[in-house]
């Protein structure tokens, strides 16, 4: 129940989170289970879009969809994510940033995972066939909340990370 708690903290208070999570020391397997974790529910909540592109389209099987999918939440996004997490790490050093390689994947991974509810949404209303325009909304929401995330915990990481937060 704790990853439930912290995933809803983290909605109020990333950098009060992410200030925990660099206080309790490097776990690089803690910040790799919640990548996998992310994607994993990420790729979860496509399927009832998927089904629903499926029942629409009855010449792309379902099995293609969903094998589609699987391989690209669960063996393309998690080494570009480390990619990605490199680039920011290295553009913050730019700005100043003094955090870490370890601080970097850790703000995009636990953001990743603490906006998935909003994913998993998004795809509920993308299964259900509702107006095109509510699924943009909903989708920029989930957009939204993840990059909300990600920036508070990264700014935490890059230039508060020895302190504890304001």
């Amino acid at each position: 129940m704790g990853l439930a708690l912290d995933i809803v903290r983290t909605w109020r208070h990333p950098r009060q989170v992410m200030a925990r999570f660099l206080s309790q020391g490097q776990r690089e397997d803690r910040v790799f289970m919640f990548l996998m974790f992310a994607c994993a529910l990420i790729f979860l909540s496509r399927w009832p879009g998927l089904v629903r592109l499926s029942l629409l389209n009855p010449d792309t099987p379902l099995n293609i969809l969903l094998g589609g999918a699987l391989f690209g939440w669960l063996f393309i996004v998690p080494p570009a994510a480390y990619v990605l997490a490199a680039f920011t790490r290295l553009t913050a050093r730019l700005f100043g940033g003094q955090g870490s390689w370890y601080s970097a994947r850790l703000a995009l991974f636990w953001s990743l995972l603490a906006a998935a509810p909003f994913w998993i949404v998004n795809g509920l209303v993308s299964g259900y066939g509702v107006p095109d325009i509510w699924q943009k909304a909903v989708g920029a929401i989930a957009l939204a909340a993840f990059l909300l995330i990600w920036l508070s915990s990264l700014h935490w990481a890059e230039f508060h990370e020895s302190g504890h937060p304001e």
